[in-house]
């Protein structure tokens, strides 16, 4: 018996012995068990994806394969495939240079890349390219499940002659002649021809308001060719035309029961397109600014000319004077813009028709970012700017009440035909405010560093697609009781990258 205790004693010295800090080690936290994967009430077995640039994976500028394979319907359908989701096909451009050709003749760019300051064309890295998607030569046969196309507007999507090649240039899109079952087809038939299950519908809206923002409210393109951003016509679409395209959308598209998801559209102003260029980015020094004081002499002793002779009557008053007065100082400097909503002085009186409507430049104004290359040249300074080059605090509330309006328009119809809505405004706004988190990153709207906005400063990065990917899966689980996101079937941040190299 006593023996027995002895080693009882002893078994219970070596525990309080192990019981020393360095004799445990931690044990891995067992990983959660996560639930398996449901599609809740929706079938995805035919997924098609209707919309614009977003919706096609236009990336820096440009479509190209990458992009493509990156675009934001491509990375859901991948998550559908998990639960009965059928084939994705989409129109896949010819290489990784992106950009367009008719009979041989380019009529858009390549994309942008990273020229270890900021953007700059793929040209100017590697050299002249030769641009391999023809459209009259090499178009792929659909029907296409992604029905992104660059440029589309609303109403373009209900079009018979959108995809007609003799009306590129004019009416047609080029990317949709690429894609179109014959040249009468509309973006929407061919969609709903393939009896879609599931389907999104992303940005439609955006391009109505994005064409007058990227030409500064102007309609002019910039770029002399058929850069989707600014295609065909760029006056803002009408509300009451907006509501009517998007209603026979939601109601060809849905005809079959088929469920889906909408976006609203985001404050484009927001994108670094038009928040990268300052309102003042022109150093001088004092013997500069005088020099640019005596080329504006004139003009503002002009100014000083119609004041005497209109203010009296109150047609031009000591505010507007203090406003158009051109003055430069040492240290950053304010850009000069022509404003068309200044007053014409020379419609009240003959004598002062030759006075421009300039002024300086303000906090509240937005300038688009290929004005960046031209500061340098004497953009803003020696040169005033065209309004192409800004959006006035007139240009932008115009651009804010039609979005507003176009929101409005979808809210209710998703309301109304319990269609799932993601809120791509406030996502946006987040992400040019605090950020937003994915993954092990913060991202952010600004342009090159942000994560988010590719180098044209308007369409997403692989990843910002992966993050808007993973927000419509949000919204669909919330909306049809699936669960991509409980069960962990979303998109990886460290999956897809911020930027293409140049030997892509």
């Amino acid at each position: 018996m006593n023996t027995k205790y002895i080693w009882l004693l002893l078994i219970c010295l070596g525990f309080v012995a192990c019981n020393d800090p360095e004799d445990f080690i931690d044990a891995p936290e067992p990983e959660a068990v996560l639930p398996p994967l449901t599609a809740g009430s929706a079938d995805f077995s035919k997924f098609v994806s209707v919309g614009a640039s977003f919706t096609a994976g236009y990336t820096d500028g440009a479509l190209f394969i990458a992009s493509q394979q990156n675009s934001f319907p491509s990375i859901m359908a991948e998550q559908f495939a998990k639960v009965g989701g059928g084939s994705f096909t989409q129109p896949m451009m010819n290489d990784n240079f992106g950009g367009l050709a008719i009979g041989g003749t380019r009529i858009a760019d390549p994309r942008l890349v990273f020229g270890g300051a900021g953007p700059v064309p793929l040209e100017s890295i590697i050299g002249p390219i030769n641009v391999t998607t023809d459209i009259m030569s090499n178009n792929p046969t659909g029907p296409f499940n992604n029905m992104g196309v660059p440029g589309a507007k609303s109403f373009h999507l209900l079009s018979d002659t959108y995809g007609n090649i003799a009306g590129v240039g004019s009416y047609a899109n080029p990317y949709f002649v690429r894609m179109a079952s014959s040249s009468t087809a509309t973006v929407l038939g061919d969609a709903a021809a393939q009896v879609p299950t599931f389907f999104s519908l992303s940005l439609i809206g955006g391009n109505d308001v994005l064409g007058y923002a990227v030409s500064g409210g102007t309609g002019i393109d910039q770029t002399g060719n058929l850069n989707p951003v600014t295609y065909g016509s760029n006056d803002i679409t009408d509300p009451n035309v907006f509501a009517q395209a998007f209603n026979a959308i939601v109601t060809t598209l849905t005809a079959n029961n088929a469920k889906g998801v909408l976006t609203n559209i985001p404050n484009i102003t927001d994108l670094p397109h038009f928040t990268t260029v300052p309102y003042n980015p022109i150093p001088l020094d004092a013997a500069t600014a005088g020099a640019l004081n005596q080329g504006y002499a004139a003009y503002n002793g002009g100014l000083q000319q119609a004041f005497a002779a209109l203010s009296g009557a109150g047609l031009f008053t000591q505010e507007e004077l203090d406003r158009r007065t051109i003055n430069f100082v040492e240290g950053q400097n304010a850009m000069v813009v022509i404003d068309e909503d200044l007053t014409d002085l020379g419609a009240i009186n003959p004598a002062f028709a030759g006075i421009p409507q300039y002024r300086q430049a303000t906090e509240e104004d937005l300038f688009v970012l290929p004005l960046s290359s031209l500061i340098p040249q004497g953009y803003g300074t020696q040169i005033p700017l065209e309004d192409k080059w800004v959006l006035t605090p007139e240009e932008q509330m115009a651009i804010q009440t039609a979005t507003d309006a176009y929101n409005a328009t979808i809210t209710s119809v998703a309301s109304t035909n319990g269609l799932a809505l993601v809120d791509l405004q406030s996502i946006l706004n987040q992400a040019a405010t605090t950020g937003i988190p994915f993954d092990d990153y913060v991202i952010t709207a600004d342009l090159v560093t942000g994560g988010t906005v590719s180098l044209d400063g308007i369409h997403l990065t692989a990843r910002g697609y992966a993050f808007m990917a993973n927000k419509f899966l949000e919204a669909i689980d919330a909306t049809y009781g699936s669960n991509f996101v409980a069960s962990g079937n979303i998109a990886k941040a460290n999956d897809y990258n911020v930027m293409y190299s140049p030997g892509l």
